[in-house]
């Protein structure tokens, strides 16, 4: 954590523009930008400036963003939410769709079924999500008239009250079905444009993995006992192959978070993601290093997460 501070520290002040004169505006005098120059530390040496922002840091004060107006805590509150709600659901659907779509595959190998899925996931890697996603709005909400454009909520719907940030969540705690219907409507196209475009990944390492798995001599000794073919395939086989698939899910996750940005740009989704994207744009110093150490944070605690599943999936390292 401590190396992503700095390198993003360091990366931010190596940038050939002057975020004090962003921050006073265009029309600002060289009074006023020298005045907001101090306000934000940036007249003190580099080392005083990133002592200073750990010392913020540690007491969880990312300081007050420039295109917002309003402290970094305060936007990152109203803004993961939403980008944790679509990388949640995301990885749910991808993972039930490559690891089931993998182990289709690996049990018909060779056969119209292996090519015919293998085919479904070279072509949702070989089209741009942003590019999928706007051929999916064009099919499903202008032509066909099903699924929302963009957005999270239906404007006329009010938003359920506030206890996650989830609208998902909020909406079945607080009984407030309408909003439940309406947000689950606006996340079909933005995960199934993520989903399509991630798929090939853990769709071909599932059925790579299972492939090797169903070769094992213990395979073939479960079916020489006579067990049927399912328990043989998901308890004997799918168990063993998960562990290279779990890191894979991980990473994959992790990703998302951070990666969201063209979905959420094209589909108007207001997530951590767009915030980004306006915080490079108006060189908006505390968001674009508190978003970094953020996902960051998170991207560490996932991986920690996924070690500790090797244990509960391979006994093998638990008794070690």
């Amino acid at each position: 954590m401590i190396a992503i501070t700095l390198a993003t520290f360091v990366l931010t002040r190596l940038i050939p523009a002057d975020p004090a004169r962003a921050a006073a505006g265009p029309e600002a005098s060289a009074q006023a930008v020298e005045r907001v120059r101090q306000e934000m530390g940036l007249d003190r040496p580099l080392a005083v400036q990133y002592l200073r922002y750990l010392q913020d840091l540690a007491l969880l004060n990312f300081g007050r963003s420039i295109q917002t107006q309003r402290y970094v805590r305060e936007d990152l509150r109203a803004f993961f939410p939403a980008t944790a709600e679509l990388a949640v659901v995301v990885i749910i659907v991808y993972t039930i769709a490559s690891v089931a779509l993998g182990v289709l595959a690996a049990v018909h190998q060779g056969r119209t079924l292996d090519y015919v899925v293998r085919v479904i996931g070279m072509i949702g890697a070989g089209l741009p999500s942003f590019w999928l996603g706007m051929l999916l709005q064009m099919a499903f909400y202008r032509h066909l008239g099903w699924l929302p454009a963009a957005g999270r909520l239906d404007p006329m719907i009010p938003a359920p009250l506030r206890l996650t940030g989830l609208y998902l969540v909020d909406s079945v705690v607080t009984g407030n079905w309408a909003a439940w219907r309406s947000s689950l409507g606006h996340l079909v196209l933005p995960v199934l444009a993520a989903v399509m475009a991630r798929l090939a990944v853990g769709l071909k390492l599932t059925r790579v993995t299972m492939l090797e798995v169903l070769g094992e001599t213990y395979i073939r000794t479960a079916r020489s006992k006579g067990l049927p073919g399912l328990v043989v395939i998901l308890r004997h086989g799918l168990r063993n192959a998960l562990i290279p698939i779990v890191t894979t899910l991980g990473l994959q996750f992790s990703a998302l978070l951070g990666g969201t940005v063209i979905v959420e740009v094209v589909f108007a989704w207001p997530g951590i993601g767009r915030y980004a994207l306006g915080s490079i744009r108006t060189l908006d110093f505390p968001a674009i290093m508190s978003v970094t150490v953020v996902l960051a944070a998170v991207f560490l605690v996932i991986n920690m997460i996924v070690d500790i599943l090797y244990v509960a999936l391979d006994p093998r390292i638990r008794y070690a």
